[in-house]
This record gives structure tokens, sequence and C-alpha cells, in this order.
């Protein structure tokens, strides 16, 4: 039996499964936290990539690595490690989650003409997490460092370099480089005139490697395959493919696709990334998910256990009332000055059940428009893999496949991106065309009429809608 590896380099900690390369079964994992960053100067993101190496070692204390025989790497997408013309750290790693370059993106997209030739250029108008929007960002402000940068890293792409022994040759994968606002998942292509229009210069950029191209082996032997982005490994590791949409209900709600061909949205509100197999993985965010049932749950006394039960003993469309989730404004639909809105409110309406079904109802009202935002562009939609905790709370397994109208699957809890990485080395190290296949175990899947009708999920969307074009007519 072959035993692969697959690490995955979050925000925050590493984690690592060893698996069946045949079967992909679980036979040993680790995690460790990244070192906390001291100092008077420390910033939660930025960081010494250093850091992202202790951890991978603690992590895989105790021989967890043990006959392994390939590993994939996963990691965080958009960061930025920038190293001089002799491959030395010109500065610490930017991580994707810094708001500093949010007017850095707000420039070059003008600086190209507008939303538009960006999304001809690149399948994508760039947000401030892209790569491309830290490096006009440090143009702009760190301007000798700028200058000093010859060549941009990934996380991922950091990480297999580590592994390697820091070969001469930069590689990455077409997902993670679908990321960085500076290649095309389109053509397939590099656009060093938009890396000198953020930049002031061109930068050395790493070889994009096949789905299934190892990477290299390590000055023992192992191989190390291409790694990707953390949603492209998820994707992977879930066993996704044409058809399945994840839902991903973290502070800020993830819903993406397999597809296969690129989408080229004009309004931008689709962001065109490529997949760790060949295919595309177009997605949509909110800002607005997981966040909106802690908040009830806080104004309601209770936690997220408690408002789901809640929320169970009421029925749909909640008494007539409506939350638009808005919280922090909103990124699809776009209304970024946006606050919530409860409407609906009558004497016998106004009881906790009905509150904390309003919650959920809204929160997964705006997940299931921007579902229809990828049915819009042609992505075909069979079934929705909802990831989270809070994806496997009761009245969201039970409402979700009412207002998506799709059949949901809940996958157990689970390291998927680490899976997806391992799934990713044993393809390598079998040298298939197809990636091996892996049975997702324990999963279960609810059908949308398991418990009411399509009509009354049709009923509870039409009553949403109608509030949010009433109150943001701009939405229309």
């Amino acid at each position: 039996m072959a035993i692969v590896a697959g690490i995955d380099s979050s925000t925050t900690r590493t984690r690592i499964v060893a698996c069946d390369a045949d079967t992909g079964a679980v036979l040993r994992d680790g995690r460790a936290p990244h070192p906390v960053q001291e100092g008077p100067d420390a910033r939660a993101t930025e960081t010494d990539p250093q850091n992202w190496l202790h951890s991978l070692g603690e992590a895989a204390t105790g021989g967890l690595l043990e006959s392994v025989r390939a590993i994939g790497v996963s990691a965080q997408q958009h960061g930025l490690i920038g190293l001089d013309a002799g491959g030395v750290l010109v500065r610490p790693a930017l991580l994707w989650n810094d708001p500093r370059s949010a007017g850095s993106a707000a420039a070059l997209i003008d600086a190209l003409g507008g939303p538009e030739p960006w999304v001809r250029a690149i399948g994508s108008v760039p947000a401030p997490t892209y790569t491309i929007a830290k490096l006009r960002w440090l143009a702009d402000h760190e301007p000798v460092s700028a200058k000093r940068i010859a060549e941009v890293l990934l996380p991922h792409d950091w990480l297999v370099w580590q592994l390697l022994g820091h070969p001469k040759r930069r590689t990455t994968d077409r997902g993670d480089a679908s990321g960085t606002g500076y290649w095309s998942p389109v053509t397939g292509e590099y656009r060093q005139d938009l890396i000198e229009l953020a930049l002031g210069h061109q930068l050395r950029v790493p070889d994009v490697l096949a789905p299934n191209e190892p990477a290299g082996h390590t000055p023992e032997g192992l191989l190390i395959s291409a790694g990707t982005g953390d949603n492209m490994a998820a994707a992977l590791g879930l066993g996704l493919t044409p058809g399945d949409a994840v839902v991903s209900l973290g502070g800020n709600g993830t819903v993406f696709a397999v597809h296969d061909q690129p989408v080229v949205d004009p309004t931008g509100a689709v962001s065109s990334f490529a997949d760790a197999t060949g295919h595309h993985l177009p997605m949509v965010g909110t800002l607005n998910a997981a966040q909106v049932l802690r908040s009830m749950a806080g104004i309601l006394g209770t936690d997220l256990a408690g408002l789901s039960e809640l929320a169970l003993q009421s029925t749909p469309g909640s008494y007539g009332m409506v939350l638009l989730p808005y919280l922090d404004g909103e990124r699809t639909p776009k209304l970024p000055s946006a606050a919530g809105t409860l409407t609906g409110l009558r004497a016998e309406s106004m009881a906790p059940q009905h509150l904390a079904r309003a919650a959920v109802e809204g929160m997964l009202c705006n997940i299931a428009e921007a579902l229809d935002v990828l049915r819009a562009q042609g992505v075909p939609l069979r079934r929705v893999f909802l990831l989270g905790a809070v994806g496997r709370l009761a009245a969201v397994r039970e409402i979700a496949p009412l207002l998506f109208d799709l059949p949901v699957v809940i996958p157990p809890a689970g390291d998927y991106a680490a899976r997806g990485a391992a799934r990713q080395a044993a393809w390598a190290l079998a040298g298939t065309v197809e990636p091996p296949h892996w049975e997702l175990q324990e999963a279960v899947t609810v059908e949308p009429d398991q418990y009411h009708s399509a009509a009354v999920g049709k009923a509870v969307r039409q009553q949403y809608a109608t509030i949010r074009v009433q109150t943001h007519p701009e939405t229309a």
C-alpha cells in the first residue's frame, strides 16, 4: 500500500493528513498553529514565511510522514512572497486578508479603464485580496522594497520550493495562479503588462504545471506534486466534478462550482478561477454568512445550536418576517454601504422562533442568489456541498435544500484542502490521466423535496426578493 500526504497551510495553522493512495483513507493526521507574530510592528496580515515551515515541522511530529512516497501542498491563496534577484526574501510575506490593498485594487481597476477590461484580460476584476493589488500597494507605499522584488511566489509555491531544496526552477499550478490577477485562466498565459502596471517593472514568474505533473523530488527522493490553492484543493478533496457546487459558510460566504470552461462575467460578480484538475472554478463571494446567525443568536440569548432549534419551531417564511443580512455591507449583490434590514414585524411574528428562522432564511436566500449568479453565467448546478460548522446545523441542513432547490450534500467534518493535496500527490505518483477515485465516506445528502415542496421554497425566495428590491431598488 502506497502512502501519500497532503499539507494545508492556512492563515493560522498547518494541517497534514497521510492517506492510502488507492482509497484515500486517512491513516494519520496532525496539525499545529503558526507561530504568533511578536513585536511592536507585528501584523496579523503579514508574516515571515519561515513560520510556515516551523508549523509544518510541528504538525509532522510523531512519525506522521513515515513511509510517505509523495506529498501535495495546499495553501492560502493570493499571498505575496517577494524575492530579490538572488532568491532572498525582500520583506515579510503579505497575506490574502491584508486590508491595506483595498485602495490599490480600486486604483488598478481605474488604471485599466474599469472592470470590463480586467474581465477581458484575466476573467475577473481584481479584489483587494489579489496578489496584483498587493504589488500595487508595495509600489505606492514601499517603493524601495518594490524595486528590489524580482519574483513573486504564492504561499504554496514557496512551500513547494522549500521542500524541494530551493531548485532554480520555480513552479505553481493553474488554480493558484488564477488568483494572482496577472495570469489568465482563459488564455493560460501570464500578463506581464499587468504586472508592470501594478509594480512598475516585470517579474520572473513560476512555471505553471499541469494538474498531474510533479514539481520535482526532494533530495531524499520524495515526490512533490504541483500543489494548489486551498479552495482548489478542497474541491479536489471533496471529489467535485462539473455540476457540483460548494457553499462554504464561514465569516464570509464562498460559493464556487466546477465547470468545464472559463466564465467571463462582464459585471465582475464572478471571479473566473481555474481548478486543480484542468477544469474551472467560477466563484462568487458574499460578505455575510455565519456571522448573521451568530449575531441573531446573541440577540436571542442563545448559541448556534439553540438558534437552530428555535428556527425549526417556526414555519417557512418566518411568519412574514424577512431579514436582509447585509450586516457588513454586501459584495453579492453589490451593496458596500448597506446595513441589515428586518421587516414584517407584527405582534404574532415577534417571537424568538420566527426571528431565528428569519436569520437562517435570510442568510441562505442571500447564498441562493449567489448560486443564481453562477447559473446566469451558464454554470449548470446539480448538487451543492455545504461546508463549515454552520452548515451542519439542523436548521441549515433542512432549509438549504428548500431554498437552493438542489440536493445538498453534508460531508463529515474534515480537512478537505489537506485531503485534496494528498489526492493530487497520489495522482502525480500514479501518473494517470484522471485522479484516483476516493470515496467520500459518511456524507449525507438531503433532497429538496424531503421536507417541503418546491413551491414553498419558491415562495420564501420571492418574499425575500420582493423586500430586497423594495429596500434596494438598484438590485432589481
